[in-house]
C-alpha cells in the first residue's frame, strides 16, 4: 500500500493550527453524508472518465484511479471502510483512502472540480433515485387503495361537509379521492425530476475551470439532460432540495388527512370503519382499549416533514451567492424528510390491508340527517320546473317539517309533502331512497357506481 502523504486536512499546508475538537465535531458531516457514497463515487468515474478523454490525464492515471475508486466502493459496502470525522465529509474520506491506495495520482481525481459542485452532483443523483422509490411506493399504496375501493362500491356511507351528514355516497368513491392525492404526488415527485435534471459537475467553485473540460460527456455518463447554466447559481442553488421536501411535505399532509379521517371513523362516536387487531395498541391501564396508534403516528409526523421544509427555506433566506457552511444541513434535512415519509407510505399500505367498512353502521348513518335533501330540490327543478331557489326553500320546509314531526325524509307520507308542495306524486318518495341518490349522481367525476367501476378500471390499467 502506497504511503499516504497528504494524511491531514486538505487545507493543511494554509492553515497550520488544528481545529478544536469542538469544530471539528461540529464541521464534520461524515455521519450523514456517507450514505452518499455510492453517488459520490459515480460522479468521481465519471469525471475521472471525462479528465482521461480530454487528454488531461493519462490512461494510466486514469486506470489507477477508476480501480481505487471500486476498491473503496466495495470496501464501504462490505463494511470494512474506516470513516475519519478528520476528513469531515464523505468526499474527502474517500479521497483520502484513495491516497492510500494508489498513493500521489489520487490527487488528480479532484483537477477542474470542487466539493462545492460535488456535493450538489451527488445529491442530486440520490433524490432522483429516492424519488423513483418514493413514487413505487406510492404505486403500492394505489393499488391497494383501489383494491378496497372494488370490494365497496355498493357500500354506502354519508358523505360529509363541516363533519356534518352532507350527501350519501359509495365508500369506494371516497376512497377514490385518494387516489386522486396519491397521483398528483407522484406527478409532482416526477415534475421535480425535470427541474433538478441538470449536471452540477464541473462548475467547481463558483466560476468554473481553466481545465478543458467537456460537461456534456459527464453528464450524458451521470444521467442528467444537460449541464447548469451558470457556475455560480449552480452552488448555491438547492430549491431542487426546497421542491423535494415541498413534495415530501404535501404527500405526508395528503397521509395526514386520511389518517385523521380514520382516527374519527374508528372512534366510538362514529364507529364507521374496523382496525385488525395488526395495526391497534393497547393501553397500560384500560383493558377494553384498542387504540390506533400507527394512524396516530402518520398523522403527527406530517408535522416533521413540515418543520424540515421550513428548515431549509429559513436556511436559505439570508444567503448571498455562493457557497457557505449553512447549506452543510441541507443532506440531513433531506435523509429525514425521506425517511419520515416512506415509512409513512409502508405503514399506511398496512393500514389500508387491514381496515374493513363496518357496512351497517353506515348505513345507519346515512339515513339520518336527511341527507336526501338535496336529491329532493334537484327533483323539484326537473320534475316541476321549479327555479333551484325556490326548489331549495320548499325542501327547507319539508326537512322542518320532518324536523319537528321527529321523522326521517323517508318516513314522511305523500299527503305530507303534498301541504308544502301540492304537485307532488307518489313518484317523488323514490328520491328518498340512497341507493338512487348515490347512482343519481352520473356528472363526471360523481359518485354513480357506473363512474366508479369506469374511475376503478382507468387506474388498474396505468402503470
Amino acid at each position: 500500500m502506497a504511503k499516504n502523504k497528504n494524511n491531514q486536512a486538505i487545507w493543511g499546508n494554509r492553515i497550520k493550527n488544528n481545529n478544536s475538537t469542538l469544530f471539528q465535531r461540529i464541521g464534520s458531516s461524515i455521519d450523514i453524508d456517507k450514505r452518499l457514497f455510492k453517488e459520490d463515487i459515480k460522479g468521481s468515474l465519471a469525471h475521472v472518465e471525462m479528465l482521461f478523454k480530454q487528454k488531461i490525464i493519462s490512461f494510466k492515471i486514469k486506470n489507477k484511479i477508476i480501480f481505487g475508486l471500486n476498491k473503496i466502493e466495495r470496501e464501504i459496502s462490505n463494511q470494512k471502510f474506516e470513516f475519519n470525522k478528520k476528513f469531515e465529509d464523505i468526499h474527502m474520506n474517500i479521497e483520502k483512502r484513495l491516497f492510500q491506495i494508489i498513493g500521489e495520482e489520487a490527487g488528480f481525481v479532484h483537477t477542474g472540480r470542487s466539493r462545492n459542485d460535488q456535493v450538489i452532483t451527488d445529491l442530486k443523483i440520490w433524490i432522483k433515485s429516492a424519488t423513483y422509490e418514493i413514487n413505487s411506493l406510492l404505486d403500492k399504496v394505489i393499488k391497494s387503495t383501489i383494491k378496497l375501493a372494488e370490494k365497496n362500491i355498493y357500500t354506502i356511507m354519508p358523505g360529509f361537509t363541516h363533519l356534518k351528514n352532507a350527501q350519501a355516497i359509495s365508500f369506494a368513491h371516497y376512497l377514490m379521492a385518494y387516489v386522486e392525492m396519491f397521483q398528483r404526488d407522484k406527478k409532482r415527485f416526477l415534475n421535480n425530476l425535470e427541474n433538478l435534471d441538470e449536471n452540477p459537475l464541473g462548475v467547481a467553485a463558483l466560476s468554473g475551470t481553466s481545465f478543458n473540460i467537456d460537461r456534456n460527456y459527464t453528464t450524458k455518463k451521470l444521467g442528467f439532460k444537460k449541464p447548469t447554466n451558470n457556475s455560480i447559481d449552480t452552488v448555491s442553488d438547492r430549491d431542487f432540495v426546497l421542491d423535494f421536501l415541498f413534495s415530501i411535505s404535501v404527500c405526508s399532509m395528503h397521509i395526514s388527512r386520511i389518517a385523521e379521517e380514520l382516527i374519527i371513523w374508528n372512534s366510538d362516536g362514529f364507529n364507521l370503519i374496523n382496525l385488525s387487531d395488526k395495526i391497534v395498541t393497547g393501553s397500560s391501564i384500560m383493558p377494553q382499549k384498542k387504540n390506533p396508534d400507527m394512524l396516530e403516528y402518520l398523522r403527527g409526523k406530517s408535522g416533521n416533514n413540515y418543520g424540515n421544509l421550513f428548515s431549509m427555506l429559513t436556511i436559505m433566506k439570508g444567503l448571498p451567492l455562493s457557497y457557505f457552511k449553512d447549506l452543510q444541513d441541507d443532506k440531513e434535512i433531506v435523509f429525514k424528510s425521506n425517511q419520515i415519509l416512506t415509512d409513512s407510505i409502508k405503514i399506511f399500505n398496512e393500514i389500508l390491508k387491514n381496515i374493513s367498512p363496518n357496512k351497517k353502521r353506515m348505513l345507519e348513518i346515512a339515513n339520518s340527517g336527511y341527507i336526501t335533501a338535496t336529491d329532493l330540490a334537484d327533483y323539484l327543478v326537473k320534475k316541476h320546473s321549479m327555479p333551484f331557489r325556490k326548489a331549495y326553500q320548499k325542501t327547507a320546509s319539508i326537512v322542518n317539517l320532518a324536523e319537528k314531526k321527529k321523522k326521517k325524509l323517508n318516513q314522511l307520507s305523500l299527503e305530507e309533502l303534498k301541504k308544502i308542495e301540492p304537485k307532488l306524486t307518489i313518484e317523488v318518495l323514490k328520491v328518498f331512497d340512497l341507493t338512487n341518490s348515490v347512482n343519481s349522481k352520473k356528472s363526471y367525476g360523481g359518485t354513480s357506481f357506473a363512474n366508479i367501476k369506469k374511475m376503478i378500471t382507468k387506474y388498474k390499467k396505468l402503470k
